[in-house]
């Protein structure tokens, strides 16, 4: 069969698919490539930023060659000037959006991976991360409409005269991202820290968005404040200036008992528990300070350390039960109104003679 004889179209598309096929055989291959020498080269490397950009962009390359093959397959095609250009600028449009995906992944994985050396076991959180794509987002978005022969100063000035309805509509919205941008930057508050809000949730902080700070219950369920609720209220962190952190554990014996025993025996039992409790601070002193003389005994604090806030419920758990078992042993009397402090003290049981 000739080649006359086919219709008009058929060899523009056969050379076209061709060309598009060629392109994408490339593309594979220099993945393949790219894939298995660069990112061993890279992966030799202790710095991380040569690891994320190989990545990012080994994914791109055969899009981008695909792309290519797609500008010099339409070649082949009798369009007028003004169907070229349209053709040329979407083409153009979709290297950009892909370019600008890459670079948005790029810059948001070496925040990931450098962000925390600026506060050493704290990941960086997700608004960040978002602020940066975003940013990087619009940048490219303001490139595309350009590349399509828009003027953008008319766009910006728009915007700016519209910002401030934009913002009253966006009140709360904005409120919240401004808060938790704030409060992410000021690095008073990271991710894995344990704290306490003055309406009384508390928990880890799990993840900062846009919109709210997500916090892990102790029980295990998500507890979700808006941003701008945790720049208004009182937080304490538990884990700043550092994790580990002083504890005190009332007790109270009797007045007849010898508080130079007691102490001994309080220390010698904190100091177990420091050692052998996981959550103790093991070199750290524990002491006793005897402090107030009550209704039937007297009181008394003994000072001891966890790692962070959430061992404290098992080193107070060990702690109490030793001082039970060691003061029963000795003979050491606890008043059972010094177990509470304010609790009532039980009315005299009245015999039958009275």
């Amino acid at each position: 069969m000739s080649f006359d004889a086919w219709p008009w179209w058929a060899m523009p598309l056969l050379r076209s698919a061709i060309t598009i096929a060629v392109a994408a055989a490339v593309g594979h291959v220099l993945r393949v490539v790219f894939a298995s020498r660069i990112a061993r080269l890279a992966s030799r490397s202790a710095l991380q930023w040569d690891d994320i950009v190989v990545s990012e962009l080994g994914r791109r390359i055969p899009f981008w060659c695909v792309l290519i093959g797609i500008a010099l397959a339409v070649q082949h095609w009798p369009f007028l000037p003004t169907s070229q250009t349209l053709i040329t600028r979407v083409l153009s449009a979709l290297g950009v959006a892909s370019v600008t995906i890459a670079v948005s992944g790029i810059a948001t994985g070496l925040v990931r991976a450098y962000g925390p050396r600026a506060t050493p076991t704290a990941p960086v959180s997700g608004l960040s991360q978002n602020i940066v794509r975003i940013f990087i987002t619009v940048l490219g978005t303001l490139v595309i409409i350009r590349s399509f022969g828009y003027d953008i100063t008319p766009m910006l000035t728009a915007l700016g005269v519209g910002g401030l309805a934009v913002a009253l509509a966006l009140q709360q919205p904005l409120s919240n991202l401004f808060a938790g941008l704030f409060v992410s930057v000021g690095r008073q508050i990271r991710i894995g820290d344990y704290v306490r809000l003055e309406m009384g949730a508390e928990g880890f902080v799990a993840d900062f968005n846009w919109q709210s700070m997500q916090i892990q219950a102790p029980s295990g369920n998500l507890i979700v404040v808006p941003n701008s609720r945790v720049a208004q209220v009182v937080v304490t962190n538990f884990s700043l200036p550092q994790k580990d952190m002083g504890i005190g554990i009332d007790l109270g014996v009797a007045y007849t008992s010898d508080l130079g025993q007691v102490e001994r025996a309080a220390v010698e039992i904190a100091r177990e528990v420091m050692r052998e409790v996981p959550g103790g601070v093991p070199d750290f002193e524990p002491s006793v300070r005897f402090h107030t003389f009550a209704d039937l005994g007297i009181r008394f604090t003994v000072n001891l350390r966890v790692r962070e806030f959430t061992d404290q419920s098992l080193v107070k758990h060990e702690f109490v039960k030793r001082v039970s078992a060691r003061f029963r042993s000795e003979g050491i009397v606890i008043p059972h109104t010094l177990a509470a402090p304010g609790a009532a003290v039980p009315p005299p049981q009245l015999s039958a003679d009275s």
